[in-house]
């Protein structure tokens, strides 16, 4: 019998066992109870020890146990043929091939005289692929990363590569204490289901952030400018905790730049290295810098190439001077400046390099910034891209450049404010300058991404006076995509009730004038509280409409003319502060009696408006200015003039910080007629009034001119009433706001920038501090004690503060009569029983507050919140100045959505 030289090299290994053994009847619900594999690199053992004699010839080669390879594709990757000479080396070789395949988990030749045989088991197919234990990283991150899927072969180098590429996603999450165990499901039809088990471990904080080397700044400053953060409570709401390798590639060159901004021009990172702890939950970073010495700017030149540049004009312009202390991130600046100053006459791409020698010795560096010649560029063309809703018309009309103007760089910077002023698009868009057919040429690329336009909101609060409202308004900005506006809002409170429907075209038939519509009705419920009922005080229902006509005087100053009609109607409630048929003055005051009645007001006004702003919706620059008249009188049963007038200012303070500075104020001068000596000749329903929304830290109509009618009188003793004048019970007083003809208000607002964790929360704090005041009303007639007084000779009691008695039939008053128990003997209170037939009136005292022009100050906190349900905003005010009278308010808050 001939001797049989086997070679063979088997995968029904320890590892095959492993993943094998017990799966067979195991479904994918068992994957958890499968050892987890160890996956390391097949090895392929060495032949069986009797080799093949080396003279052998190679008479046949046959292929068993493949299901889904055929037999020629499996010789395809071998070297072996037949007739060809073979020795142990070049089975050696063949058994290497089959195993880089890594199409079969178990494979062996045999050799019988030269007729060799390749037993395959191939690698199964895998059915599914599952993930267990992610919840930090979804699937649809994790999913696209990985090689592995359904219908694939599987294989152990695949398998091993997904679970570093799975390791790798969560370290850049933060997360290095991350574990991925790999385990496999057998299936019938040599089908697998792999498992990946994921142990996502917790977020990996920076604990410690160590410098050395650093003499002239401690580490409280040069941690401020990092961008990571040491963990703590003070940074519990920032992602820049976690350890990033990227930021601390970001936070050397943040050091470095803060050394040169300072003088340190030598200054350099030696080394930065971020240690793991044993756990692998925090970072120790430490970095070893160097900082060199101090420099100052040397002499500081110009040379210009380009004819409108002249280098001595230049010179005199530089921020920087000889003998200042060297700052890298001025000259940045300047070169900068210099471009755009470039631009302004045309040069687009304006060539200028800073030229810088350094004298170490006397530690200054001189600089020569050198303006290379260049042509004039022009506009070739205008590209807008990624606008799939607004038109391309109305993104081009915001462009202050046409095809084929001369480049200006001004020009490009205005319309960038522009666009990002419709509030259409992402913010901070910028345009890109490209270079064009020709070397003069330039083409303008906006790259826009639009976001929603439509506006829900919703704004609700809560005060002693008004309990509970709400406003609700639904606004779309960009209808239909050409920046026409449409708008509905609806409130309702205890104190009002409205409905507005408001349509603006921006640009009438493609011009640059706007056009815009409103109609309304609005019920305006002016009410006190009667011990804990709330009574109404008038009613006024306005109906009307206006219309508004816009156009651009020059690039910043704009008119506006527009002519409204109103129909009111103020009414009081005829069963309480009636008499006789006529409003009453003792019960209503004299004040709601003179504005009853049914009005029109023919309005004709004007507004000037100046606007500098480098964004409308989110401004970090410039001012607004404007002055508006309204003439009521071209018609209509109402005649006065109103004039208003606004400034605001807003200043970038650097690092985030934008202050806003506003002011603004109004008058009312009333013409034709003919004043009463107890009323004034400005409508109270016309008057301006003060108080939240405008000025946080007082309730709505809080400032100004007011009636407080104190109600709770004690007639124990007649001849010595108690008058209750306490303004903090509610209950014994009844509060009239009556506005005022002038009023002045200010503010002052500082935007507060937060770390990135919050800035990604949507979190914009401010702090802020309110001033104003509403004043000049001519003082009502009032009702004091003293007209309780019963003054008839011979009564008895005259001369006693009693209660009135009114009969409305008849149109008559008494006193009241002394008040006797059932045996007829005078009770405790006295004189306050009528005849039958007769209401009875108490005693009142009413007293004016308010009408001055010393201001009211109040100072807050609060927070725009761009939540998951829509942008928030809270308030929270502390009135540091008030006068006697005035209604404050500490909290509000109002929250809406975007679609």
């Amino acid at each position: 019998m001939n001797s049989v030289a086997s070679h063979k090299f088997s995968a029904r290994t320890r590892l095959a066992a492993l993943l094998l053994t017990g799966t067979m009847l195991a479904g994918p619900a068992l994957a958890q109870g499968v050892p987890p594999p160890a996956v390391p690199a097949p090895a392929v053992p060495a032949p069986a020890a009797e080799a093949a004699p080396v003279a052998a010839t190679v008479r046949s080669i046959t292929v068993t146990g493949n299901q889904r390879l055929e037999a020629q594709t499996i010789l395809s990757y071998l070297r072996l043929r037949v007739g060809q000479p073979y020795d142990r080396a070049t089975l050696d070789q063949a058994l290497k091939d089959l195993a880089a395949t890594e199409l079969f988990k178990d494979f062996q030749i045999s050799d019988d005289n030269g007729a060799l045989t390749i037993q395959v088991t191939e690698n199964p197919v895998i059915n599914r692929v599952i993930l267990e234990g992610n919840k930090r990283l979804k699937e649809d991150k994790i999913r696209p990363e990985i090689k592995l899927s359904p219908r694939q072969i599987f294989t152990r180098s695949k398998v091993r590569a997904d679970v570093a590429r799975i390791i790798e996603l969560y370290k850049r999450q933060g997360r290095f204490a991350a574990t991925v165990e790999p385990k496999m499901v057998s299936l019938d039809q040599n089908r697998v289901d792999v498992v990946f088990e994921i142990n996502e471990g917790p977020k990996s904080k920076v604990r410690q952030i160590s410098i050395i080397g650093n003499e002239k700044f401690s580490d409280g400053d040069l941690k401020d400018e990092m961008a990571t953060k040491e963990s703590g409570l003070l940074t519990i709401l920032s992602s820049n905790t976690s350890y990033d390798p990227d930021r601390l590639a970001y936070d050397q060159q943040k050091l470095r730049l803060f050394y040169l901004q300072n003088g340190y021009a030598d200054f350099r990172v030696i080394s930065a290295v971020a240690e793991l702890t044993s756990n692998k939950q925090d970072f120790i970073i430490t970095y070893v810098v160097e900082e060199g010495e101090r420099y100052k700017f040397g002499p500081i030149e110009v040379e210009s190439e380009l004819r409108d540049f002249r280098p001595e004009t230049l010179k005199a312009l530089l921020p920087m001077k000889d003998g200042d202390w060297y700052d890298a991130k001025l000259v940045e600046d300047t070169v900068e400046s210099l471009s755009e100053t470039a631009g302004l006459f045309g040069y687009a791409f304006a060539d200028i390099n800073p030229e810088f020698r350094r004298d170490p010795e006397n530690r200054t560096m001189s600089i020569t910034f050198n303006v290379a010649e260049s042509p004039r560029t022009y506009v070739e063309r205008i590209d807008v891209n990624g606008n799939t809703l607004t038109q391309d018309k109305v993104v081009r009309r915001e462009f202050r450049l046409n095809e084929g103007d001369a480049f200006n760089s001004f020009g490009v910077k205005r319309t960038e404010n522009r666009i990002n002023s419709l509030g259409y698009f992402q913010e901070n868009l910028t345009i890109d300058r490209k270079e064009g057919s020709a070397p003069d040429r330039i083409i303008l690329e906006t790259n826009v991404e639009e976001k929603p336009t439509g506006e829900l909101s919703l704004s609700a609060g809560f005060s002693s006076i008004e309990n509970f409202l709400l406003q609700a308004s639904v606004r779309q900005r960009n209808f239909r995509g050409l920046g026409q506006q449409l708008q509905a809002s609806v409130n309702y409170s205890s104190y009002s009730k409205s409905v507005e429907l408001g349509f603006t075209e921006p640009y009438l038939f493609d011009k640059n004038v706007s056009i815009g519509g409103s109609i309304y009705r609005r019920d305006l419920n002016s009410f006190n509280f009667i011990n804990n009922d709330r009574r109404t005080t008038f009613e006024q229902v306005t109906t009307g409409g206006q219309i508004t006509v816009g156009v651009p005087l020059t690039e910043y100053l704009s008119a506006f003319g527009r002519y409204s009609l109103n129909f009111d109607d103020v009414s009081l409630d005829k069963s309480l502060y009636y008499f006789g048929g006529e409003c009453d003055p003792l019960i209503a005051g004299r004040y709601l009696c003179d504005a009853i009645g049914k009005r029109t007001t023919s309005l004709l006004g004007f507004t000037i408006a100046y606007d500098d702003r480098d964004n409308r919706i989110r401004p970090t620059r410039g001012q607004s200015l404007s002055l508006s008249q309204d003439f009521a009188g071209l018609g209509g049963s109402v005649k006065y003039v109103r004039t208003r007038a606004s400034a605001s200012k807003h200043f970038n303070l650097g690092s985030r910080f934008i202050l806003n500075v506003s002011a603004e104020g109004g008058y009312i001068y009333p013409f034709g007629g003919r004043p009463t000596p107890t009323s004034d000749k400005i409508r109270l329903t016309d008057r301006f009034f003060l108080g939240e929304p405008q000025m946080r830290g007082f309730d709505i109509r809080g400032v100004g001119p007011r009636v407080i009618r104190y109600g709770n009188v004690d007639l124990t003793d007649p001849a010595n009433p108690i008058l209750d004048t306490s303004l903090d019970n509610r209950n014994s007083r009844i509060d009239d706001a009556l506005g005022g003809r002038a009023y002045y208000q200010g503010r002052l607002e500082v935007d507060i920038p937060l770390g990135t964790g919050a800035k990604e929360l949507g979190l914009r704090p401010s702090v802020f501090l309110d001033v104003g005041s509403v004043f000049g009303v001519k003082r009502p007639t009032l009702t004091v004690l003293e007209d309780f007084r019963d003054t008839r000779p011979g009564v008895e009691g005259s001369g006693l503060i009693k209660s009135l008695c009114r009969n409305a039939s008849t149109g008559t008053t008494q006193f009241a009569n002394r008040e006797l128990d059932s045996n007829n003997q005078p009770t405790g209170t006295q004189y306050t029983r009528c005849d039958s037939g007769f209401s009875r009136l108490d005693p009142f005292e009413e007293r004016f507050f308010g009408d001055t022009w010393l201001p009211r100050v109040a100072i807050g906190a609060g927070v725009n919140w761009n939540s998951p349900f829509g942008p928030f905003r809270i308030d929270f005010a502390y009135a540091l100045r008030k006068e006697e009278g005035d209604d404050t308010k500490r909290f509000s808050f109002n929250v809406g959505t975007q679609f």
